[in-house]
């Protein structure tokens, strides 16, 4: 094999649930719009260290780590590079607060998602919310396996 080696990047995503809803962050960076907290797991570090690390760097909220949703990885789910992200779902108490490389953060439903919503973050939402509300996390996931002819 010649050349270097490429490999996507290990990023997180934080679906943190507080009195009212969930908390997304509008990014300061591109690609502009609004997102799941997260960020890329640095080396040596964790997947679930770096959730608890990137919701406090981005919403300075303390984090509990609840559940895992999913892993998504579809190659073109960043336009910046190949990323896959293991998404957390978390609870919190407080309002966030926007620090690092947020812009803005609130706190919505799911009849009030701000737009636009970045990366793949408005399917992995709607992931959630079907989880939320009762429907078995398996048969949300065959979707995903049937979409690159797993089942």
């Amino acid at each position: 094999m010649t050349g270097p080696y490429r490999n996507p990047l290990p990023t997180v995503d934080i679906i943190i649930e507080v009195e009212g809803g969930i908390v997304l962050i509008e990014r300061r960076n591109p690609p502009f719009g609004w997102a799941i907290p997260g960020g890329f797991v640095d080396y040596g570090e964790s997947v679930e260290t770096c959730a608890v690390r990137e919701a406090s760097e981005e919403t300075s909220l303390d984090v509990h780590l609840t559940d895992l949703l999913y892993v998504y990885s579809r190659p073109d789910r960043d336009p910046r590079h190949h990323t896959l992200t293991t998404v957390f779902l978390a609870t919190a108490e407080g309002q966030p607060v926007a620090a690092d490389d947020a812009k803005a953060a609130g706190v919505f439903g799911p009849e009030s998602l701000p737009e636009p919503l970045v990366f793949d973050h408005a399917a992995i939402l709607a992931d959630y919310f079907q989880y939320k509300s009762g429907v078995d996390r398996k048969r949300i996931f065959q979707r995903h396996f049937a979409t690159l002819g797993l089942t």
